[in-house]
């Protein structure tokens, strides 16, 4: 009970602050995309996008807090969604069967658009999985979709493959932990991500507010086999290849290895791949500046 209580002050607290910086967080119903104003006299014309931030797992639409006012700034439209039993979603992880319910938030919004709107994708983590679904759904509504330290598989890239690749450079669990809801002898349930591994490696060059930040509103992830991952994840070329896709690099990231990264990259080439340096995995908690300034150079040239 008592965390339960510690856990709802800690997203009372987050919703004060997402309001103070103005953020218009949409699940399913995102409002409508108004662009801005053309330009007035004397003033020159500015490329503006739709952002759709996707988060990691254990992570909610509160992980992007520190881009979403910097993409704004610049005229942006931005929309950071919670996927399902993720930050202030009400599901509980335990709710989900199927992959494609954590998906549905993202799919939801990504139907509701305008059939002429094209938005950017933004994943992070495992929320690459998230918008490669998204990608095979709806390409036409997609300029360009990022990957940041994210999953990223393809046609000729499955799941199998990224997870075999993925555990060489996988280390001690530290404090993290599985939970088998169906019994010991069948595969886990859920992921119940620790303190000490989001702090050695997940925001091990964050700030320590940002860190104490996460550890009062990361959740229980669920698990979802790799069968299920891949019935869930089958990518086209005409589809997910369609769409342009750039990859971004954290070079200390101690959660999805940088040789990891690079071997994604070389498996499953995107048209560019950024590299951001002395980051951590939160690449948009440590060096949210950096990252903005690739995601404009990005909205202008795939507009």
């Amino acid at each position: 009970m008592e965390k339960r209580k510690n856990h709802l002050v800690a997203l009372l607290s987050l919703s004060t602050l997402l309001l103070s910086l103005q953020l218009n967080h949409n699940v399913a119903r995102a409002a409508p995309y108004k662009p801005p104003p053309g330009p007035g006299p004397g003033r020159t014309t500015t490329v503006t996008r739709h952002f759709v931030l996707v988060h990691g797992a254990c992570l909610g639409a509160w992980s992007w807090y520190k881009l979403v006012p910097l993409l704004k700034s610049s005229g942006h439209n931005v929309t950071a969604v919670d996927l399902a039993a993720s930050g202030i979603d009400p599901a509980q992880a335990d709710d989900l069967r199927f992959m494609s319910a954590y998906f549905r938030p993202l799919m939801d919004f990504m139907a509701a658009l305008p059939p002429r709107q094209r938005v950017i994708l933004v994943s992070h983590s495992f929320g690459g999985l998230a918008i490669s679904k998204a990608m095979e759904r709806f390409p036409e509504k997609i300029a360009a979709a990022v990957f940041v330290t994210a999953l990223m598989p393809g046609p000729s890239l499955n799941i199998s493959a990224l997870y075999q690749e993925g555990s060489r450079s996988k280390e001690s669990l530290l404090d993290s932990y599985y939970i088998y809801g169906n019994g010991p002898n069948n595969p886990p349930t859920i992921f119940v991500l620790g303190p000490l591994q989001l702090a050695e490696d997940m925001f091990q060059m964050s700030p320590i507010e940002d860190l104490t930040l996460a550890s009062m509103l990361v959740r229980p992830f669920r698990v979802f086999t790799q069968e299920e991952q891949s019935r869930e994840l089958v990518l086209s070329t005409e589809n997910y290849g369609s769409v342009r896709r750039v990859y971004i690099i954290s070079n200390e990231d101690n959660n999805e290895k940088p040789n990891f990264q690079r071997w994604m990259v070389m498996k499953n080439p995107p048209d560019e791949v950024k590299i951001i340096a002395d980051s951590d995995h939160m690449v948009m908690i440590s060096q949210p500046i950096e990252l903005y300034v690739h995601l404009q150079n990005i909205a202008k040239k795939y507009s």
